[in-house]
């Protein structure tokens, strides 16, 4: 009998998948990837006849290809199971082209997870190909093959051989720049603080901050000021104006994006982006968990959404529930809302199965894996949790016509905390808050002055780099890691101690774009472009017409820089 083809992108995938659906009705072959794309010789867009994208096989592939061939010749049906994005839809289509699978054929299988459950219910629910999202990836493919071939040559010319410009990357390279340039420039200021170590009468000892004069905000900005102030409050009573007793709750983190995911990753686990991607997409693609059970550990990694389905919602309530008690589960789920520009396609990161845990399979993952799926599965668990409750109290003191104020804070429940470790030091946690009263006499201990220069902004690293480029709306969830390797790469930009610096290339190649091709390197350009490529992939805007829009300004652009 014959049995079905079902063509993925990755061998591990593969290999998962096989076991799923059984080898006796399936066979499950890689596609590694595409099969076609631009030639890398030449432009490969006709501008003549409406920008049509000439696509080749790519080379080394064709063997494959043929193999591909001949096992959809003898398959009963065929079935194209790619990444479930915009990317994987074009691979699909690629594959659909070079197989020649008529376009209203029911062949394309989506999941967002590799699970039995996910993989069964897909190929049960085979769709169409979506044009839409194919040519969002085309117009994405198109126009960055115009500007880096139209440009490169360019900065070959101006500057030297084997150079690159790019939509996102030249916008990633000029951040660093810009960023560069603000802590060249910035002019420290001085100013001073002053914090009294006072007891009170139970004999607690604890800091207040001076605040200011009268009620008003005082910053002494020299030793001369200082000094002033101290002269008056020497030998001068401090003494308790008002004590505030209040609650706080902190409600816990949404689960992962990929931009989140990676920020995270670098902050607690030092990996680089593209590192966290690559350990992403193993535990995406199935992990041996037993001596006979192969399971995508986490759902699809590339995502900008916050969205938890409703059966793991279900599940992650359970756990808690059982894990940790009523007490760490809230009434009703917990809702995050995603960013204003998210395509919202895919779930937030997830544990696929939450039986799953960290520590119960940790021999079976590698020392990354490990700490990455650890990452993923606190923060979700954590995020269906109750909020942390803290007790607070403020006071004002009175040292004569001075305010100093001293601030207390008290975890009394961890709800979400107890789980995940967010890395935040939260301001004077303390095991108890002095029982100050109003009126209250304290004894002075010290009196510490302080001098303090205001400090320039931070240099980016990759983790801020990429929430940066996600608050402007610039790249996609697909996009931040590889267009960090790329800059680094091609040495524009250099990596010491996870700060980003800009090299002596990388500013020459940022001048040259910024002088001659303003719009390529403009932010806001470059997030609106972003966001006509959604609207291709929302089927509102044909993509030819973003193409053709904008080829005349790119050429109009190249040719008075090469004048």
């Amino acid at each position: 009998m014959a049995k079905s083809l079902v063509i993925v992108e990755s061998p591990a995938k593969a290999k998962t998948i096989e076991k799923f659906l059984g080898k006796s009705h399936y066979t499950v072959k890689a596609s590694v990837g595409h099969v076609r794309d631009l030639p890398k010789s030449q432009l490969g867009v006709d501008i003549e006849n409406n920008f049509e994208p000439s696509y080749i096989v790519i080379r080394g592939r064709t063997p494959l290809l043929n193999e591909l061939k001949k096992e959809a010749a003898a398959a009963k049906t065929v079935y194209l199971a790619t990444d479930p994005d915009r990317e994987g839809e074009a691979i699909s289509w690629h594959i659909a082209k070079a197989l020649n699978i008529p376009s209203d054929s029911p062949c394309r299988v989506e999941f967002n997870e590799i699970t039995k459950t996910a993989v069964t219910n897909g190929i049960e629910h085979p769709r169409t190909i979506d044009i839409n999202k194919v040519d969002a990836q085309q117009a994405r493919r198109v126009l960055d093959r115009l500007v880096g071939y139209k440009l490169s040559p360019l900065l070959w010319s101006k500057i030297k051989p084997g150079l690159s410009a790019g939509r996102v990357q030249s916008v990633a390279v000029r951040l660093i720049v810009d960023r560069e340039n603000e802590i060249k420039n910035f002019i420290p200021r001085e100013f001073w603080t002053i914090t009294a170590t006072l007891e009170d009468n139970s004999k607690i000892r604890f800091t207040c901050k001076f605040y200011g004069k009268n009620g008003k905000k005082l910053e002494p900005a020299t030793e001369e000021e200082t000094n002033a102030i101290l002269a008056e409050l020497k030998n001068a009573p401090f003494i308790i104006k008002s004590v505030k007793h209040g609650n706080k709750l902190r409600r816990p983190y949404a689960p992962f994006t990929t931009s989140t995911l990676q920020q995270d990753a670098s902050k607690k686990l030092g990996f680089t982006t593209k590192r966290t991607m690559m350990i992403a997409q193993g535990l995406y693609e199935g992990v041996k968990v037993s001596s006979s059970e192969t399971v995508g550990l986490i759902t699809y990694m590339r995502t900008d959404s916050t969205r938890i389905s409703a059966d793991a919602l279900s599940m992650a309530r359970d756990h808690i529930l059982n894990t940790y008690g009523d007490e760490y589960l809230p009434d009703k789920p917990n809702f995050f809302a995603s960013k204003k520009n998210a395509q919202d396609a895919h779930e937030a990161i997830r544990p696929t199965y939450l039986k799953y845990t960290p520590d119960s399979i940790k021999s079976y993952l590698t020392a990354d894996q490990y700490k990455l799926y650890k990452l993923i599965y606190s923060r979700f668990v954590a995020s269906q949790m109750t909020p942390a409750n803290y007790d607070t109290m403020a006071a004002e003191i009175l040292c004569w016509d001075y305010n100093f104020r001293a601030s207390f804070t008290k975890l009394v429940f961890s709800g979400w905390k107890a789980v995940y470790n967010d890395n935040v030091e939260e301001e004077d946690i303390i095991a108890a808050i002095p029982p100050l009263k109003e009126g209250d006499i304290c004894k002075v201990i010290s009196i510490d002055p302080k001098q303090n220069f205001t400090a320039p902004p931070a240099r980016f690293t990759e983790a801020s780099l990429v929430k940066t480029l996600e608050e402007l709306g610039i790249g996609r969830p697909s996009t931040y890691a590889p267009t960090i390797t790329t800059i680094i790469a091609r040495r524009y930009v250099a990596k010491e101690n996870k700060n980003l610096y800009v090299t002596e290339l990388g500013e020459v190649v940022n001048r040259i774009m910024k002088e001659n091709f303003p719009s390529i390197v403009d932010l806001q350009f470059t997030a609106n472009m972003e966001y006509l490529l959604d609207s291709v992939g929302e089927g509102l805007t044909p993509w030819k017409t973003i193409v053709r829009n904008f080829y005349p300004d790119l050429m109009e652009a190249v040719e008075e820089a090469q004048r």
